[in-house]
């Protein structure tokens, strides 16, 4: 091994240190995009910030696990959509692939993180939800009986599926709005530890 580093003009400039040290800076900034919370390797355990990650989880779990459903039976997810008796027939078949990609892929990416820009994904997530909710609301007032198809394809939509998505919007706008009011109670948001609130 002293060989290849001896007689290679490059990696006889890199020492073992250096590499170790190139190592410890890549790992430290990878926990760092994962997790916000983590400033100078204490962890942030006030309030705003727990609530933060927890809207992000439940919301990550919410998207991920319907999205999943709807991917593994798509042709029972169609068979919603048209239930719905809102949208032009011929697109329904695309919609039903389309749909779980999109909501699968929004909850890795609020899972995952990106730093500065969760409340964009906060954003996109209150839309979604509030989409659903609207679609929901709409069918149940036009007396049709459909499923809801949010996370089984035996769910009836009734008052009850149209609470319990209404107040999925409650961490999605917990996310778009938090950091904001938050900062703006603080008259030093300077002094308070590195967290990402939007």
């Amino acid at each position: 091994m002293r060989h290849i580093f001896r007689y290679h003009p490059i990696l006889s400039r890199i020492h073992l240190g250096n590499i170790i040290s190139i190592l410890q800076i890549m790992i430290v900034r990878i926990i760092q995009w994962l997790f916000p919370c983590l400033h100078q390797y204490k962890v942030c355990i006030h309030i705003p910030c727990l609530l933060h990650w927890l809207s992000r989880f439940i919301l990550s779990g919410i998207f991920l696990y319907s999205g999943y459903i709807k991917w593994d039976s798509p042709l029972l997810f169609e068979a919603v959509l048209y239930g719905y008796d809102l949208f032009p027939n011929a697109y329904i078949p695309a919609m039903a692939r389309f749909f779980p990609w999109v909501e699968m892929g929004l909850g890795l990416a609020l899972l995952i993180g990106f730093r500065r820009k969760i409340k964009y994904l906060a954003g996109a997530a209150s839309l979604l939800l509030l989409f659903f909710t609207v679609i929901l609301i709409i069918t149940y007032l036009r007396g049709i009986e459909a499923d809801c198809g949010c996370f089984s394809f035996d769910d009836p939509i009734s008052p009850h599926t149209i609470a319990r998505d209404s107040l999925l919007l409650i961490p999605a706008l917990y996310l778009l709005f938090a950091g904001l009011m938050f900062r703006r109670g603080v008259k030093n948001p300077a002094s308070l530890p590195y967290c990402d609130q939007g």
